[in-house]
């Protein structure tokens, strides 16, 4: 059986990882699917579509960052979310709850072509991480990983009944787009108790490969803001490179962190002002956890 060397299989892990990008019609569906308490109260199920422009922001040899915004109305930019695919990568930082994030050494397990794919937020503070391997089958390409996170805003917004979702991620990318498979566990976590599972639920978002004219406004306002966080992310590695377990504050003095973000970029200053302002805003935000 022909057996695809590692530089081979990399160039196709690179195919794979940029195939997600370009101007996507998307369709966001989860459904709750068990539960081990019988009298437990499924939720209604989640529908909703959108529009992104996804794009290549940076690459290296063994990086590949991309870049997710979000168009609404045509004529509203979100800032969406980020994911950095790196090639095995040893450092690994993994959510353990409210937002207190676990730094592991993963050198040993030596996954031989494994890339770990790093989500970030709208701030660009880190999400959740998983490792895995793509396969490359019958014009298909696959990654997979399971990694706990943070609840996202379609949970957050309006349900406290548990407090880590654990992600069972599975990416399918075809010339036409691309297929985000989940299988969640909803998880409630106590410090020094076995994790409780709450409900599990299945989720589908399809990502279709449309018109780049339906992302033309969101490609003019990255233009417009990409600089600024570009100084953003530089300060986010200050932290990451520390390798150390750490804890994001939610508030400080009764704000959160996007709106020092917000004020920052709003006084249009220079890009070393910007880090140096950013640098302070996080030593107030991001407590390190010493020994762990």
């Amino acid at each position: 059986m022909f057996s695809m060397g590692v530089s081979a299989q990399k160039a196709e892990d690179l195919k794979a990882i940029k195939g997600q990008c370009g101007c996507m019609d998307i369709t966001f569906q989860y459904a709750e699917t068990f539960a081990p308490d019988t009298t437990y109260e499924f939720h209604e199920r989640y529908l909703e579509h959108a529009t992104e422009y996804v794009f290549v922001l940076e690459e290296s040899a063994n990086k590949v960052v991309i870049q997710h915004l979000l168009a609404i109305n045509d004529t509203m930019v979100v800032k969406h979310w980020r994911e950095d695919w790196t090639y095995r990568d040893p450092h690994l930082i993994s959510f353990n709850t409210a937002n207190d994030f676990r730094y592991t050494n993963i050198a040993k397990t030596n996954f031989k072509n494994g890339w770990t794919q790093k989500v970030y937020g709208t701030q660009d503070e880190l999400r959740y991480a998983g490792t895995g391997e793509w396969a490359h089958v019958n014009g298909k390409s696959v990654w997979e990983s399971t990694a706990d996170a943070a609840l996202p805003r379609r949970e957050y917004s309006h349900r406290k009944d548990y407090n880590v979702m654990r992600r069972g991620n599975r990416i399918h990318v075809t010339d036409k787009g691309y297929l985000h498979e989940q299988d969640n566990d909803k998880i409630i976590r106590t410090e020094g108790k076995a994790d409780v599972l709450l409900a599990s639920e299945k989720g589908y978002n399809g990502y279709v490969l449309s018109d780049m004219s339906k992302c033309a406004s969101t490609k003019a306002w990255w233009e417009k803001n990409k600089a600024y966080w570009s100084d953003v992310r530089a300060a986010w590695d200050k932290v990451e490179n520390e390798h150390k377990s750490f804890t994001i504050k939610s508030k400080v003095d009764d704000q959160r962190l996007g709106s020092f973000f917000y004020n920052i970029n709003k006084e249009n200053l220079s890009s070393a002002e910007n880090r140096e302002k950013l640098d302070a805003v996080l030593k107030d935000f991001v407590v390190y956890e010493e020994g762990i």
